[in-house]
């Protein structure tokens, strides 16, 4: 008798696809309405960040590093959070993250642009500093959930890795990564039409979203 092969929640890729999708609106939104700082595209932040440096415009530097620095201290506060929590038995510690996730993207919704760009900038990169740390793998093969440049690299590789094996893993990988990208761009198109229709508020669809991942997850194997 052939068994079925179980797939825990937290690495299946009905999950990651609703992550990548709230990293890519998450990324449109505070650029849309946060002063065109990116919430974890941090390459780009590190670029404007020297653009601006070099052009002397020392106030706008600060709008980029900070963002930065909160995508650093965000991975450290996940690496805790596994260690201190890995073992815990009422919630599986990435349900603890999400949940952590979503009381975050409850304030900016409520912080009008301008004054508070700055501390919103900072609490939603540290979020997505959060998410792409404490999700990491489909299927046990590295994914990114914020970001695409990772998984355009794997995506591309798996290409020539199938090409020269015919391997059905391969194919499937390929297939993962580039429907990751897919909706991480539909996120974008999405956060995008949303937060030109509701501005700040938008950001509650991340809430809603994370919420879904959130209860997904008691189910604990696919």
């Amino acid at each position: 008798m052939k068994h079925t092969k179980h797939i825990q929640v937290s690495e299946s890729f009905q999950l990651y696809a609703l992550l990548a999708l709230t990293g890519g609106f998450l990324d449109v939104y505070t650029y849309i309405t946060r002063s065109h700082v990116f919430a974890n595209a941090q390459t780009g932040n590190i670029v404007l960040l020297g653009l601006n440096l070099a052009e002397g415009n020392f106030r706008n530097v600060l709008d980029y590093f900070f963002p930065i620095v909160a995508f650093a201290f965000g991975i450290l506060f996940t690496e805790w959070i596994r260690s201190r929590y890995k073992e815990y038995d009422l919630l599986h510690w990435r349900q603890i993250v999400v949940f952590f996730e979503m009381l975050l993207l409850f304030f900016p919704a409520f912080m009008p642009s301008g004054a508070g760009d700055t501390a919103v900038n900072v609490l939603i990169s540290f979020v997505c500093a959060v998410q792409v740390e404490s999700f990491r793998k489909v299927n046990g093969h590295s994914v990114a959930t914020t970001m695409c440049t990772g998984n355009l690299r794997s995506a591309t590789e798996q290409i020539f890795h199938y090409i020269r094996s015919r391997d059905p893993t391969a194919a499937k990988c390929i297939v993962n990564y580039y429907a990751i990208i897919l909706f991480f761009i539909f996120g974008a198109a999405l956060g995008t039409a949303l937060t030109f229709a509701f501005a700040e508020r938008a950001v509650l669809f991340c809430c809603g979203f994370l919420g879904i991942a959130f209860l997904s997850m008691f189910a604990k194997e696919l």
